[in-house]
C-alpha cells in the first residue's frame, strides 16, 4: 500500500505529466535498451531499440525523453570564479526577438495590400537579385516603368508599416 501511495505521489506530482502508455513504452525501451548492452557489449541505438520493440523510431525518441527530467532555463551549467552561465545563456536567440517578429508580420501584412505585378517586381529584384533592365524584360514592360513601380511599392509598404 505505502509503494503504490509513493508511485501515485510521484505520478500525479512530477513537473511534466507523462501518459500511461507513454511511460509503458519508456519501461519497455529501457528494458531493451539494458538487454541489448548485456548482450552486444555496447549501448543500442535508437534504430537497432526500435526494431527490436517494433515500433515507429519516433515513438522510441518521444519515450526516451519523456523519461528525462525538465530542466530549469536558469539551471547554472558552467560557473567559475563566481560566475554562471545557465541553460538560457546557452539558447538566447538574438537575431529573433519580439521585435523583429512584430516587423515581419508588418511587412507581411504591408506585402499583401500589393498588386501581384508590383510584388513580381519586388521579389525579381531583391530577393532574385535581377536588375531593372532584366525585370522589364521578364514582365514586358520598360525599365522606366519598372523603376516607377518599385519606388511606389516600397513607399506603399513603408507607408503600411508606419501606420
Amino acid at each position: 500500500m505505502i509503494m503504490g501511495e509513493l508511485r501515485r505521489f510521484l505520478r500525479d506530482h512530477s513537473a511534466v505529466r507523462v501518459s500511461r502508455s507513454m511511460r509503458d513504452t519508456a519501461y519497455k525501451v529501457l528494458q531493451v535498451k539494458e538487454k541489448l548492452t548485456a548482450e552486444e557489449g555496447r549501448e543500442p541505438d535508437v534504430e537497432r531499440i526500435a526494431k527490436e520493440l517494433a515500433l515507429p523510431r519516433r515513438e522510441v525518441v518521444f519515450a526516451m525523453e519523456a523519461m528525462c527530467e525538465p530542466v530549469s532555463l536558469y539551471e547554472p551549467v558552467f560557473s567559475e570564479a563566481g560566475e554562471s552561465a545557465t541553460v538560457m545563456d546557452q539558447i538566447g536567440d538574438t537575431r529573433n526577438t519580439d521585435e523583429q517578429w512584430l516587423e515581419q508580420i508588418a511587412l507581411d501584412e504591408a506585402m499583401k495590400r500589393l498588386t501581384k505585378r508590383e510584388k513580381l517586381i519586388l521579389a525579381l529584384r531583391f530577393f532574385d537579385g535581377h536588375t531593372q533592365m532584366e525585370v522589364a524584360k521578364e514582365v514586358g514592360i520598360s525599365q522606366a516603368q519598372v523603376s516607377r513601380l518599385e519606388k511606389n511599392a516600397i513607399s506603399r509598404i513603408k507607408k503600411n508599416i508606419s501606420a
